[in-house]
């Protein structure tokens, strides 16, 4: 009797992208503590891409593990009382700070489940729990005191928002995310443009956050605040009021070539930071120089 040599089919190996922390965090707001969840590093989970205008790391999905997305990993959320921060703020805010967050938590869940409904913050998140994360974080950070920097860190939020939810487009398409995305985009510009106005006036610095930023594989520094105010006000700025949407690309224009030395032949700031920068400086200028033409041949 011929014996059938052909080996059983493994079964297929379960990918894990994440793991429980065996250091648990302690929430600042209901003192109790809960599981810290971390990404898993290696094994082709994170196969960098380009890098957008937007300064986010696009990764390249892989057979094993799908679309990876690491910045859902950067913020935690107390299953009990649905605050949320980014890791490291769990430690070094003191309960009197978040005091006026005690009576929200039903609040808070009702509008993050208008945009992300069924989120589940004790399981291993998805993207949409990822993205539900975030959302709380953002309204958080509403009621954080200046001295933790919240509006920096309320634009950041935004900004990955945005990128989250069009990551969610990509996945779940068909629930509008790509319109949610452009909601959270309005809210980074404005976040971006107060940060710059509280920094310059001392209402609220931003000199001790960690990293500024906007994605995980790189701090870009406040430099990338004022490129990133730029960008985003070119992008989804305001278009009814033509007139101070032109003043904005002027001052905006003026901005990045006095940080970035656009024109000099210094080289202090290279990478693709002063690439992009360059060529945003090169669309505000093609933009003025347009509506200077048109005003010519008005006057004409």
């Amino acid at each position: 009797m011929l014996r059938n040599t052909k080996k059983k089919e493994e079964a297929p190996k379960k990918t894990k992208i994440s793991f429980w922390s065996k250091e648990k965090c302690k929430c600042p707001l209901c003192l109790r503590e809960f599981d810290k969840e971390e990404m898993l590093s290696g094994g082709g989970r994170m196969n960098a891409g380009d890098l957008t205008d937007e300064l986010h790391r696009l990764y390249i999905p892989s057979k094993n593990y799908g679309l990876i997305v690491p910045l859902l990993y950067s913020v935690g959320a107390c299953p009990r009382c649905h605050i949320a921060l980014f890791w490291s703020d769990f430690s070094e805010i003191a309960e009197k700070d978040v005091a006026e967050l005690l009576d929200g938590e039903e609040t808070r869940k009702a509008q993050v489940e208008t945009i992300f409904p069924h989120y589940d913050l004790k399981k291993e998140r998805s993207i949409l729990d990822g993205a539900a994360m975030y959302y709380l974080a953002l309204l958080t950070y509403d009621k954080i005191p200046p001295k933790y920097s919240p509006t920096i860190k309320r634009a950041i939020l935004s900004l990955r928002l945005a990128w989250i939810c069009n990551h969610l487009n990509e996945v779940i398409p068909g629930y509008n995310y790509d319109i949610v995305a452009k909601g959270f985009y309005q809210k980074a510009r404005f976040f971006y443009e107060q940060t710059l106005l509280n920094e310059t006036s001392g209402a609220e610095p931003v000199g001790g956050l960690a990293s500024f930023g906007p994605d995980i594989d790189k701090n870009y520094g406040y430099d990338g605040i004022i490129y990133l105010n730029a960008l985003l006000e070119y992008k989804y700025g305001q278009t009814e009021d033509i007139n101070l949407r032109l003043k904005k690309f002027e001052t905006n224009k003026y901005s990045i070539a006095r940080i970035f030395g656009l024109g000099k032949s210094s080289k202090a700031k290279p990478g693709p930071l002063l690439e992009k920068a360059r060529a945003l400086y090169d669309i505000f200028s093609k933009a003025l120089k347009d509506a200077n033409k048109v005003d010519v041949d008005d006057d004409e």
